[in-house]
């Protein structure tokens, strides 16, 4: 098999993992984003425990800032990101929410531009026009869908667009998130990846343990494990190992394997895997103007990264 394969299944293999994100907070409507967003992280410290055991003495030489910046990267690359993913996903739909999560390249790139200006606006004009004609798509799509169904159960269609901003403060947390964890590799040119890694995972267990005993105060909440506590353990257990853990497994074997400029355009893949498994959860095809808008979602991103890679060269 070459390493283009290895590389592209790799990459497939990652998204897959990480597209289940945005379906578990449908297939538990009852649990706040808090619960849904410190099980899975809880989930996910415990499993990196053992990595962490077997990787002691690099970790023991991280410094007091390095713990307290991944402290910092924990709190909003983890939790804070997936509460925001969790509530759009319950009230504004997994689809939409997977769409506005799959500019995240894009995004990512034009944000880095602001500060370095490598890449001539001109150039990411076309990729954001695209982008945003496939966004605009598929949320007159969802906002149509959710205002008939908050119609007939007597509602509004508030909670949609409360779901629309709690996606984009994701999208910001995920932004945020990779230029303050490059910046600090950057100041850091001795951290080895491997113990970095760990060391943001063992720093989500804390505020991750914190937050979900902190659920035993919250309204109508059965703690520990909520009204179906069997489904919940399954589905946090799945997202901490294969979604946390194993889908990064993935992407790092994709990396080694692939360019940059082709491994940058492949994360459209947890996009493509997060919007089938919606579709699929709600068991439809995605309708005409869905269909288009994500293919004109999926072009935009990948335009976008061209762009970004030539203009850096």
């Amino acid at each position: 098999m070459s390493r283009l394969s290895v590389g592209v299944g790799a990459a497939m293999a990652a998204g897959l993992c990480w597209g289940m994100i945005f379906s578990v907070p449908v297939l538990l409507p009852t649990y706040s984003p808090l619960a849904l967003s410190a099980g899975r992280y809880l989930a996910f410290g415990l499993i990196v425990l053992l990595p962490a055991w077997l990787d002691r003495r690099r970790l023991a030489a991280l410094g007091r800032a390095d713990w307290i910046k991944a402290l910092e990267l924990a709190l909003v690359g983890n939790l804070l990101y997936y509460c925001g993913i969790a509530f759009a996903a319950q009230n504004a739909g997994a689809p939409i929410t997977a769409a506005i999560i799959g500019t995240l390249p894009v995004v990512i790139a034009v944000s880095g531009n602001l500060v370095d200006k490598q890449v001539r606006w001109r150039q990411l004009a076309l990729p954001l026009l695209v982008i945003g004609s496939g966004l605009a798509l598929i949320h007159g799509r969802e906002f149509d869908q959710f205002s008939a169904a908050a119609t007939a159960a007597g509602g509004s269609s508030g909670d949609y667009l409360l779901g629309i901003a709690a996606a984009l403060f994701a999208l910001f947390c995920w932004t945020w998130y990779p230029l303050r964890n490059a910046a600090w590799i950057a100041r850091r040119p001795q951290l080895s990846m491997t113990a970095w890694a760990t060391a943001q995972g063992l720093a989500t267990l804390p505020p991750a343990l914190a937050a979900f005993v902190a659920l035993a105060w919250l309204p109508g909440y059965d703690w520990p494990l909520g009204a179906d506590p069997l489904r919940y353990v399954a589905l946090m257990a799945a997202l901490g190992l294969v979604a946390s853990w194993l889908g990064t497994l993935f992407w790092n074997v994709a990396s080694q394997a692939l360019p940059a400029t082709l491994s940058g355009q492949l994360i459209v893949f947890e996009t493509l895997f997060g919007l089938a498994f919606a579709y699929a959860l709600r068991g439809e095809w995605p309708d005409p103007a869905s269909a288009a808008g994500i293919l004109l979602l999926v072009a935009g991103v990948v335009l976008g990264v061209r762009a970004c890679r030539q203009g850096t060269r």
